[in-house]
């Protein structure tokens, strides 16, 4: 009868539950009773899993966690604790695919991506491992007389990271192999929305010997970046993401009397000379606007054209971002993944309406696909139309690339906008001449 039950079509039928990403706390996976929050994959907008999200309670929970492990972890000689991060580095190499495919179907980046950012994370690993040598200390005998000295390095305590989405596995490897040899007990507040690759760690930790209550994952908001900033036994805290934010976290921080660290946004410009070789100089520009969508705070986003360049780059330019292949990052032949989100993709589009209003007639630089309810975009070059593009160039992950095309200007001339902006192959052109 229990089976009859079982296979019946109106059971079969019935959708399964989404899976849910559990914070990571006193060595093992805790649900949590937040409210809950849609993991989506943005190739084809399926909703992969959900988050509860943490606050308070959690928090608390976990540096309770962090602190009573702290002890015996400090105590522990940095060769024992080095050895349990080479199981874990030896563990992330054996399963760097299966994290690799774990970020892809969150974050969207293509495989290759998601792949090299592994490889980044487990060289940082690699570093940490050889902590006991870093870790000695100094002695110089009669700095004065009687006097000798002599320098300790000693952990901190319970620690903290908040790290962004754009690279789930190799900015928290920034922080807690470093903090965790060093002798401290680590707290983990990934992105929500890409927060797999927080717990897939964990679990590997666990499997490596790490003790319980070493390293946490409380997944969030800022519900949960507050209670960490404000929890007294944090000693300290290290951020990376938007410069607003990293300005909140260090500010918050520091009045709360904790050491941090908070990196912001970042904002490249690649200046193209006369003399560059045009071929090489676009498939960089290609490469650094368009790898990872566009999502890393290391693409160039701004290539200055001096001279006549900008007339023979630009061709070229266009020609690479229309053959570019966008699809699903799983997608061999992909060369871009998706947007994060339909948020991300709208934004983009407000930057490209408020950096070249269009005429009639006239369409707009953003080619977008979509793969069921995914995003799939792709922004061409803007051409500069002058200091009102600023906004262009501030410190949003974003694909493409603003060019600003510069002549040699006399002495006392100035710049003027062309009347007109016109549209050549997928870029948008505002050119700039001169007059006296």
């Amino acid at each position: 009868m229990a089976a009859t039950t079982l296979d019946s079509p109106a059971v079969a039928a019935r959708p399964a539950a989404p899976e849910l990403v559990p914070h990571w706390i006193g060595g093992r996976a805790v649900a949590g009773a937040g409210a809950r929050l849609a993991v989506l994959n943005p190739a084809t907008g399926a909703k992969l899993r959900e988050i509860a999200l943490g606050g308070v309670e959690e928090v608390g929970a976990a540096v309770a966690s962090a602190r009573s492990a702290w002890r015996s972890w400090a105590d522990t000689p940095p060769l024992r604790r080095a050895r349990v991060l080479g199981n874990f580095l030896a563990l992330l190499n054996e399963q760097r695919d299966a994290l690799a495919a774990l970020i892809t179907s969150e974050h969207g980046k293509v495989f290759s991506d998601a792949h090299g950012e592994v490889s980044r994370g487990i060289e940082i690993v690699e570093f940490a491992c050889g902590a006991p040598q870093l870790l000695k200390g100094d002695f110089t005998d009669q700095v004065s007389t009687g006097i000798d000295n002599w320098t300790l390095r000693q952990p901190l305590g319970v620690v903290a990271g908040i790290t962004p989405f754009n690279f789930p596995c190799m900015v928290p490897c920034w922080m807690f192999p470093l903090a965790i040899a060093c002798g401290n007990t680590f707290i983990l507040k990934p992105s929500e929305r890409d927060p797999s690759a927080s717990i897939f760690m964990a679990a590997l930790l666990e499997k490596a010997g790490l003790p319980a209550g070493v390293f946490n994952v409380v997944q969030g908001d800022k519900a949960a970046v507050d209670a960490l900033l404000d929890h007294p036994e944090v000693r300290a805290v290290s951020f990376v993401g938007s410069t607003p934010i990293a300005h909140y976290i260090a500010q918050r921080a520091a009045s709360a009397g904790k050491r941090a660290q908070a990196l912001g946004g970042a904002k490249n410009h690649m200046v193209v000379m006369p003399d560059a070789d045009l071929e090489q100089t676009a498939d960089a520009l290609i490469g650094a606007a368009y790898g990872s969508a566009g999502e890393r705070c290391m693409a160039i986003s701004v290539a200055v054209l001096v001279g006549n360049t900008a007339d023979a780059l630009l061709p070229k330019l266009a020609e690479r971002a229309r053959r570019l292949r966008i699809g699903n990052g799983m997608q061999s032949d992909a060369e871009m993944g998706p947007i994060i989100s339909q948020a991300a993709i709208e934004r983009i589009r407000g930057y490209i309406g408020r950096g070249w209003p269009p005429s009639p007639g006239e369409r707009r630089a953003l080619h977008c696909r979509r793969s069921r309810a995914g995003v799939l975009a792709r922004s061409d070059a803007l051409r500069s139309r002058g200091p009102a593009d600023a906004h262009l160039s501030r410190g949003d992950l974003r694909p493409g690339a603003l060019v600003r095309a510069r002549a040699g200007f006399r002495r006392g001339s100035r710049a003027r906008e062309c009347a007109s902006a016109r549209q050549r192959r997928g870029l948008l052109h505002a050119r700039w001449q001169h007059r006296a």
